[in-house]
């Protein structure tokens, strides 16, 4: 039992230290300022790709053909170029982190992403193959997903040197008097002229020497394979198995994940939007990703991390025990939105060795039925449409994938609930003579007093 609680605490010790990184929790926190975005920009793109071709033939003849351009351009000003607003939350939370005016870091930020950035674009015509270059306009292609490790790399340098300029008062320091606000613009002036002279250095270096740009050289060199590792069955696996393993010793799991995915698999996620506005078919043949930000939050975690509304369903359906029948009365409806806490610390899930295996094996199992059912095309790809998280199953499915999504998650809940039943039963059994052995004490308790 030492060695076992003091393994856990190892591990525990671990993550703790890794989440708690000053970089790790800028990417965290900074990618959340996405979230709104990437919600509200799915909407606009889910009105104008509705899988109803007698809805968009009306709207077409009541509007035009171009009806969904309105719809479209909200999501292009919107989901289609979060890298801007990832670089400049990750800069402004790891700046705000270090107890420093953290909006002048985040603008700084936003010049260095579109510093290292060409601001001119080549357009082919697709009658002579002639090239013609546009000039004084920043290509749309390295906004979105494409530039999110970009994004992520230059927030935290511009934050961590920020931050550094500031701490060794490297800066122009006003008269007390000055209000703060002109005071924190003068104070950023350094720091902000050595950043941007350095990426200006940058830019001209990989023009020059490399003949390309450090967004597209981060793409080539680090995103592509990462977003190919995430998008692979080994990633897959691993994405089902680490959430529940982390949530098991009592730590956010999908926080801790998160961090390290969400860039990728919202990469991926706008890869497989943009087959789509190249006027192709999105399947695994076009280049069809797999693993996305659906793939994680709306199949492998409804229900909450480790798929425990099957856990709730069999607590329902078989639970003896008073601690099992009320709990499962009581955890059901938050576990329909995607809310499990009652069920992690109530149950308990969290450091209990009998639901171990089952907490991680749901989602694990879900991963591999997941990724073979699209790729072998028995469902299709993700979209750029995605709802929120809170959107209950089936729901959430029928909106993201259409019937076919919402008949996978059916089948996940039973295999879920099919997993979670024998480790539930006994565990079920342990509860139950609990309670008829605190029964029998109380009653003997009272028989004595009589």
């Amino acid at each position: 039992m030492d060695k076992s609680s003091n393994f856990s605490e190892k591990i525990i010790e671990g993550v703790m230290k890794f989440v708690s990184l000053k970089g790790v929790v800028a990417v965290k926190d900074g990618i959340m300022y996405t979230l709104p975005l990437t919600l509200i920009g799915s909407v606009f793109l889910l009105l104008a790709q509705l899988p109803i071709p007698a809805f968009n033939n009306w709207m077409a003849a009541q509007f035009g053909k171009n009806w969904t351009a309105p719809l479209l351009q909200a999501y292009n000003s919107s989901f289609n170029i979060l890298a801007v607003f990832a670089v400049f939350g990750i800069a402004y939370i790891y700046v705000k982190n270090e107890d420093y005016e953290p909006v002048a870091a985040g603008i700084i930020a936003e010049v260095v992403f579109f510093l290292t950035l060409d601001q001119f674009s080549s357009v082919t015509d697709p009658t002579t193959k002639a090239v013609t270059t546009v000039a004084g306009v920043i290509p749309r292609t390295w906004l979105g997903g494409k530039g999110m490790v970009a994004a992520i790399i230059i927030g935290l340098i511009v934050g961590w040197v920020y931050t550094w300029f500031l701490r060794k008062k490297i800066t122009i320091k006003l008269p007390d008097g000055v209000p703060a606000g002109v005071s924190n613009q003068f104070a950023a002036l350094i720091p902000g002229l050595v950043i941007i002279v350095g990426a200006t250095v940058v830019y001209q270096f990989f023009k020059v020497v490399l003949n390309t740009t450090l967004i597209e050289w981060i793409y080539k060199v680090l995103q592509t394979p990462l977003q190919g590792f995430s998008d692979s069955f080994v990633g897959a696996l691993v994405l089902g198995f680490l959430v529940p393993f982390f949530w098991w010793f009592g730590v956010h799991g999908s926080q801790i994940v998160g961090s390290v995915f969400t860039a990728l698999t919202t990469a991926n996620m706008a890869t497989n939007q943009s087959i789509i506005e190249a006027g192709q078919e999105l399947t695994i043949a076009n280049g069809a990703t797999v693993v996305t930000e659906q793939f994680r939050s709306l199949f492998l975690q409804f229900g909450g991390s480790g798929l425990t509304l099957g856990l709730v369903f069999a607590m329902i359906i078989a639970g003896k025990s008073a601690q099992s029948k009320s709990l499962g009365k009581i955890a059901l409806v938050p576990g329909l939105f995607n809310i499990n806490e009652p069920v992690i610390f109530g149950f308990p899930i969290v450091m209990n060795p009998l639901m171990f295996v089952p907490f991680v094996a749901a989602p694990t199992v879900t991963a591999i039925i997941c990724y073979l059912a699209i790729k072998t095309g028995m469902v299709p790809p993700f979209s750029g449409v995605t709802v929120p998280w809170t959107t209950p199953p089936i729901i959430s499915g029928l909106l993201v994938l259409g019937w076919r999504g919402a008949l996978l998650q059916a089948i996940i809940m039973v295999i879920s609930t099919v997993i979670y039943f024998p480790f539930f039963k006994k565990q079920d059994a342990i509860n139950l003579k609990q309670e008829q052995e605190a029964a029998e004490e109380t009653a003997v308790s009272d028989s004595v007093e009589m």
